[in-house]
């Protein structure tokens, strides 16, 4: 009976163990639906800790890192349950991209390629494949910015000298107490700092609220304000979706007196889908903005939308081109050249979020520094000004807002020139190679000897010039040190080769049988021989050889030879050739014939 009563007792208490992993897995996974990420991930933890459906865990457990933007974690975790044949194909992208985050790119390729192998690729996914080097012709110096503080700062808008930024620095307020359950920090506001004095304070007005406010852009004139927030208004929150999500939306606020008020929800919001991250063209009529609404091409995706002279807004338009992918496109700029900037984590980049720009309907990864292994994003411009912003989180941790200045690309230029008479040499070649000698830009000089093509600051660059008269130039360009430059000139000289016949063009010279005087076709080609040492090499110094077939003698030969090396030499002299010009004359027979 003891024996039964003990069997009874430990089925029992397994039955209440699991019931127990079971109530917690239901409490994490709500956690985690509620975007709780930071509480999620304790309980998951000690989930796999009493080993109750380890493999689940571990996948949601990187998928929260992911969301809390901790590759490092995530790896870790999604390491652990990747092999399993079970799981879904998804993970092998999600693996693939933590490990990018941690720069373990061949890593993250190989998953990527099974990734493409389950069926589940797409072009975009190719492409990451395809592309291994993302470089930008204009450098970029970076800092962090000095207003940054403990908790998230990140995108910036600047108009006349005052910055706008979202943080969640809850400064000078009392309404963000409560602390936002994604990460822990408190909700974010807009804040305004003042270049001049270096004074951060909130935004003037009827901005900020208990919930997430920004980021924000200023309108041209300065008379309107659009900006991100929760779907809020009226010190009331909107209604939620049916799984309960406060989407993001857009609103309008009118500049009265320095204070911002009338605050109004724009048309295409919607309490089913985000729209946020709003940026204007340089003229004010199009708003840019960030949706994960239906019908786009997946995740979030970049719209445009036209504001007409009364304030109202036309039909929001999808970006069309090759901006958007079946991922994520986030946080457009448009710069005053009209140069389109975004984020992205759906084209080939370096890490998480890379900033990429389109330009000429082509995409461009901006390269290091600009990008790392982390998140980059909310790249911002100062007009007329080489200073910008971008946020990311590289550091580790929050975001932070880094200061850059832009250098644009060195223009390398030059001119192409004979070495011994300074004449231009049009239709050279000149081939510029990187440090793994592997050509970057292949040109031809023009009617003046002149070249020219962008170059990168920070590097040193092989060259190599050559035209079909000249000896090949094997030299180095250097940008190091060239940031108060604009331009470099690196002029050519090339040094002839030092074969006259070629030089001039010159045909074979024929004598008739056993005769030794000049004809008129031979007259013909030394007159370019003549030309060559008097106008393009007036100190060309030159030897004459003359040689004959092998019919008669060889002594015979030898003089007749000689005595059309004479002849030759005498037509040299009596059209103006200086005879020291001439340093020898000689006949060789039919000792050197021309076909053996």
């Amino acid at each position: 009976m003891k024996n039964i009563y003990t069997i009874v007792l430990i089925l029992l208490s397994c039955s209440f163990a699991v019931q127990a992993q079971s109530s917690k897995q239901k409490k994490a996974d709500r956690l985690y639906k509620d975007f709780a990420y930071l509480k999620a991930t304790e309980v998951y933890k000690e989930l796999i800790e009493k080993e109750y459906k380890v493999t689940e865990n571990n996948l949601k457990l990187g998928d929260a890192y992911m969301m809390l933007r901790s590759p490092e974690n995530a790896v870790f975790y999604y390491g652990d349950a990747i092999e399993d044949t079970s799981i879904s194909p998804e993970y092998y992208y999600k693996y693939a991209q933590a490990l990018r985050g941690v720069k373990r790119y061949e890593e993250s390729r190989q998953w990527l390629k099974k990734y493409l192998e389950s069926g589940r690729g797409s072009q975009e996914i190719r492409n990451i494949l395809e592309k291994d080097e993302y470089k930008s012709k204009a450098t970029y110096r970076l800092q962090p910015a000095e207003f940054n503080s403990e908790v998230s700062d990140f995108g910036v808008f600047v108009k006349d000298d005052q910055v706008y930024f979202v943080s969640a620095r809850a400064q000078d307020t009392d309404v963000k107490e409560k602390t936002y359950s994604w990460n822990g920090e408190p909700f974010l506001d807009i804040y305004l700092l003042d270049k001049a004095s270096g004074n951060v304070v909130p935004v003037s007005g009827d901005i900020n609220t208990k919930l997430h406010d920004g980021p924000a852009v200023v309108s041209p004139d300065g008379n309107t304000l659009y900006f991100t927030r929760n779907n809020y208004l009226g010190k009331k929150e909107g209604k939620r979706d049916k799984d309960k999500t406060n989407h993001l939306k857009l609103y309008s606020a009118k500049n009265e007196g320095g204070k911002w008020s009338q605050v109004k929800e724009l048309p295409f919001n919607s309490n089913e889908y985000s729209v946020g991250h709003p940026a204007l063209s340089p003229d004010g009529k199009t708003l840019y903005f960030t949706s994960d609404k239906p019908g786009g091409l997946g995740g979030t995706d970049i719209y445009m939308v036209s504001i007409e002279e009364d304030g109202s807004f036309g039909a929001p338009q999808i970006l069309e081109g090759p901006v958007n992918t079946e991922f994520d496109e986030t946080f457009p700029f448009m710069d005053t050249d009209g140069t389109l900037y975004f984020s992205s984590n759906g084209h080939a980049g370096l890490g998480l979020f890379d900033i990429f720009k389109l330009e000429d309907g082509k995409i461009e990864n901006l390269g290091e520094t600009i990008n790392s292994s982390k998140d980059d994003f909310a790249y911002f411009q100062v007009a007329d000004s080489k200073e910008g912003y971008l946020s990311t989180n590289r550091d580790g941790g929050s975001d932070d807002i880094y200061v850059f200045n832009k250098l644009n690309p060195l223009v390398l230029k030059g001119q192409v020139t004979d070495a011994i008479n300074g004449k231009p040499v049009s239709s050279a070649t000149v081939r510029l190679m990187d440090g793994n000698n592997t050509e970057i830009a292949f040109l031809e000089t023009d009617a003046e000897g002149n070249y020219q093509t962008e170059i990168t600051r920070d590097n040193n660059y092989p060259i190599e010039a050559k035209e079909i008269k000249y000896q090949t130039f094997e030299g180095m360009v250097s940008t190091q040190d060239s940031d108060e430059k604009e331009e470099i000139i690196y002029n050519i000289q090339l040094q002839p080769v030092e074969d006259p016949d070629y030089l001039a063009e010159i045909e074979n010279i024929y004598f008739d049988f056993d005769k030794s005087n000049i004809r008129p076709d031979a007259a013909k080609e030394l007159d370019k021989l003549i030309k060559l040492m008097t106008e393009d090499y007036p100190e060309l110094v030159i030897e004459i050889g003359s040689h004959t077939d092998r019919r008669g003698s060889n002594a015979y030969n030898e003089k007749l030879a000689e005595r059309r090396a004479k002849a030759t030499y005498n037509y040299l002299v009596a059209n103006g050739i200086a005879p020291e010009r001439i340093a020898a004359y000689q006949g060789y027979g039919e000792t050197q014939p021309a076909i053996p």
